[in-house]
């Protein structure tokens, strides 16, 4: 059964500064390893397909299991750039169809094709991993979005693994107030005037408690967690 919401059901939270967003994927050591050793994706990621990231980190951890699942045992902190980020919810659409949000299903799966990224609003998770009320953004990318996103967004690439673990390990000791003070500490996003305009099918991806400002100018599951 969800817990209460504590926040708006649609609403962007993340670890962030001024200048870039953190956001999480699993990979298989193979791949994950070299990426945070390099701080780059290796030429065997594959910008041709479709990929998933997410800025909550109990979502991520939802999804690779703590690190556990098989080929997403290497957990990612992926450093992007905010423009890049902003870019690609600019230009995404959401991954399902919405009767009254999208003006017909016809129209809403001609923008989808067209969109080079895609979002999905799932359950936030809490720390034994259990459903909230509110939702948590999934980010997809594809195409230039998903090139954009390897060979220029990301500016630091740290494996979170044992971090992921050490928490996990508190959880099970039933020791939540020590776990939860190792979280990452995201907060609501500041979302520009617009930016989530067509991927906010409630109308409130800035809740009372998330910032407003103007910007002046200047499916299937994925394979990869």
């Amino acid at each position: 059964m969800p817990v209460a919401a504590q926040h708006p059901t649609y609403q962007i939270r993340a670890v962030y500064d001024d200048a870039t967003v953190t956001v999480y994927q699993a990979y298989a050591p193979a791949l994950g390893v070299p990426a945070a050793r390099d701080g780059r994706f290796p030429a065997a990621w594959k910008r041709e397909r479709m990929t998933w990231i997410k800025p909550s980190f109990l979502w991520m951890m939802y999804r690779c299991g703590w690190g556990l699942k098989p080929d997403q045992e290497t957990v990612l902190a992926v450093g992007i750039s905010r423009e890049g980020f902003e870019w690609a919810l600019r230009h995404a659409s959401l991954s399902h169809y919405v009767r009254g949000f999208h003006t017909d299903r016809t129209a809403w799966q001609q923008e989808l094709r067209r969109s080079p990224a895609r979002v999905q609003w799932d359950p936030e998770r809490d720390l034994r991993l259990r459903p909230l009320a509110h939702r948590s953004l999934q980010l997809g990318l594809a195409g230039e979005a998903s090139r954009r996103y390897a060979d220029e967004w990301t500016v630091a690439i740290r494996d979170v693994t044992p971090l992921a673990h050490e928490i996990h390990g508190l959880v099970r000791e039933g020791r939540l107030a020590e776990a939860g003070r190792l979280l990452p500490g995201e907060r609501p996003y500041p979302v520009p005037e617009g930016l989530l305009g067509r991927v906010d099918p409630g109308g409130q991806g800035v809740g009372k408690d998330q910032v407003r400002i103007v910007k002046t100018p200047s499916s299937a599951a994925p394979a990869d967690a």
